[in-house]
């Protein structure tokens, strides 16, 4: 009998105590554990970011038995049990005001999960630090801080910069918390999606390592082939894999190839429908006003050469379309290429056949206001697959005499 789809799920304990499927990635959290102390991970949405986090609590939690069968459960000291503080950001970020409420109500969650008292609750900053050292004192062990998408506060206010950047000052002035209690943390973990510079959200936090892309964790989070053909080998009888992999693999953080975990779940909880599951999950209609505001031209983006800086790096007051693309999931490496200088610069593509054509419908219907849009795209597949050079040629000046005189 086959096990149940995680879908949706993000608790580690759930999926192991109630027999869904799990693909281990225990190793990638011992290692990690084992040799790194400040670690940040950027991957775009629904890449299982938060149950990886998830596992790492429960691996410095102690919880032995979850892991039985599992990489982790003969290769991690189960003797050494850490507490834990997890900040898993959920709520309204659209004002100042509420952004602190948000982060009162987390710091009282988890001041009453480790049974400590900040003396002063609603002084979040102060708050956050002496909740390190209360908890380390109380459990007489260093601590281990989790912290799942870091940027959700500044990401759901970007339509408005103004939020954004009052939401990034005060989380800097969270963060840095965790600089000024060094000696009472054991390992400090960040997810995120955008990956913001460490002068304006880790100011001093300069021990924070990035292991985005490390081809170490190249596969941290995602499904790689190998899964495909082997863990979920009996959930795909009769699917061309080769259409599987074109539709919704093609993930690169300079390591092994991945496939959206979520695609996958969706694609066989839909009885193997083809469809842009990711994609419709979260529509990017922020990248719509950054495209409409500077102007790109849009077909450069099929083949892009980028500078480190552009992948690396996101700033409110200077957004490039580019970082935001491949942060966002929308662009992925293709090959790392040495430039002139000396150094390396990256080479993007579109991920893959879900995106493509996702985002290109997205952009048309954006960009356009005709009601006969797919009426068109239907008739100029349908052309370019008999290979009707003369249909293409008249459904080309038909469309281009559509367009008004004035534009």
């Amino acid at each position: 009998m086959l096990k149940k789809l995680p879908i949706g799920i993000q608790t580690f304990s759930k999926i192991i105590g109630e027999e869904y499927l799990y693909v281990d990635k225990t190793k990638n959290a011992v290692d990690i554990a084992d040799n790194y102390s400040y670690v940040f991970l950027s991957r775009p949405r629904r890449f299982g970011k938060s149950l990886f986090l998830d596992t790492l609590h429960n691996l410095f939690e102690g919880k032995q038995e979850l892991f039985k069968g599992l990489y982790a459960y003969d290769n991690w000291d189960w003797s050494k049990k850490y507490p834990v503080i997890k900040i898993s950001w959920a709520g309204d970020f659209s004002s100042l005001n509420s952004t602190k409420d948000v982060i009162v109500s987390v710091l009282r969650d988890n001041q009453e999960r480790l049974g400590v008292q900040c003396n002063n609750t609603e002084q979040y900053d102060i708050c956050f630090k002496e909740l390190i050292r209360k908890t380390s004192q109380k459990y007489n062990s260093r601590v281990v801080i989790l912290i799942d998408e870091y940027d959700k506060p500044i990401l759901d206010a970007i339509k408005n910069p103004e939020t954004a950047e009052e939401n990034r000052n005060l989380l800097r002035s969270f963060y840095v918390m965790m600089k000024d209690s060094d000696q009472y943390i054991r390992f400090a973990f960040l997810t995120g999606v955008s990956k913001f510079s460490k002068a304006s959200i880790f100011s001093g936090l300069n021990n924070l390592e990035d292991l985005s892309l490390n081809s170490d964790f190249g596969n941290i989070c995602g499904y790689t082939q190998s899964d495909i053909e082997t863990i979920f080998k009996p959930y795909l009888e009769g699917v061309d894999l080769d259409k599987l992999r074109l539709w919704y693999n093609g993930y690169n953080f300079l390591g092994e190839s991945v496939y959206n975990p979520f695609d996958i779940l969706q694609f066989i909880r839909n009885k193997f429908l083809y469809k842009n599951y990711w994609f419709e999950s979260g529509t990017p209609n922020f990248l719509m006003e950054v495209i409409k505001k500077n102007n790109y031209f849009l077909p450069g983006l099929s083949n892009l050469k980028v500078g480190e800086d552009l992948v690396g790096s996101f700033d409110i007051e200077d957004i490039k379309l580019e970082t935001v693309l491949f942060q966002g999931g929308y662009l992925t490496i293709d090959r790392v290429v040495e430039n002139p200088r000396g150094g390396i610069e990256y080479i993007l593509r579109i991920p893959n056949l879900e995106v493509q054509l996702s985002f290109n419908d997205f952009l048309i219907n954006m960009l356009t206001k005709q009601s006969n849009k797919s009426e068109y795209q239907n008739n100029l597949y349908t052309i370019l697959n008999t290979g009707n050079i003369d249909r293409l040629e008249g459904e080309l000046v038909s469309l281009f005499a559509a367009i008004p005189y004035s534009n």
